[in-house]
């Protein structure tokens, strides 16, 4: 079985997720079929067949987190003694060596990644790249943009 590595934030956001599709979307799709069932003949009844869709779509993402969930491995980073390499979970700051521009990543999960919070996928090229590297090597990434050059300058488990 594939295990998915996870932070504890990450985990907490998709049994936040999963709840509130549980507890208010499936009961609000529910009574959106059941109105729609009032209005009488099924065929020609947009809503219904939209309510249909939708409740599809929510019941297969339930799926999907539950399965998730259930193959994670949840990783705190704070539990883990800083040792300057970077590993799952931890914040790095890289430097350009060409432009002296600062970036600082946190590497999490798929489902966590959200590059405008600064947390790339564990999966990214970025992160295949700095995975097992340490404080103060400088490692080559190929970006869509060709290749860049980052020193890693920090990092913390935060």
């Amino acid at each position: 079985m594939q295990r998915y590595p996870m932070t504890v934030q990450g985990a907490a956001a998709l049994r936040e997720e999963l709840q509130r599709l549980k507890t208010v979307e499936r009961p609000r799709i529910s009574a959106a079929i059941a109105d729609a069932r009032e209005h009488g003949d099924l065929k020609e009844n947009a809503e219904y067949h939209a309510a249909r869709e939708e409740q599809g779509f929510v019941e297969g993402r339930i799926q999907e987190i539950e399965a998730k969930l259930s193959a994670s491995q949840i990783i705190d980073v704070k539990d883990i003694a800083p040792t300057g390499k970077v590993i799952f979970g931890v914040t790095a700051t890289i430097i350009n060596t060409e432009t002296d521009e600062e970036k600082v990543y946190q590497i999490v999960g798929d489902d966590e990644a959200d590059i405008k919070k600064g947390k790339i996928s564990v999966n990214s090229p970025i992160a295949r790249g700095l995975i097992g590297k340490e404080e103060g090597d400088v490692v080559t990434i190929d970006t869509p943009g060709g290749e860049v050059e980052y020193e890693i300058d920090k990092v913390e488990h935060l």
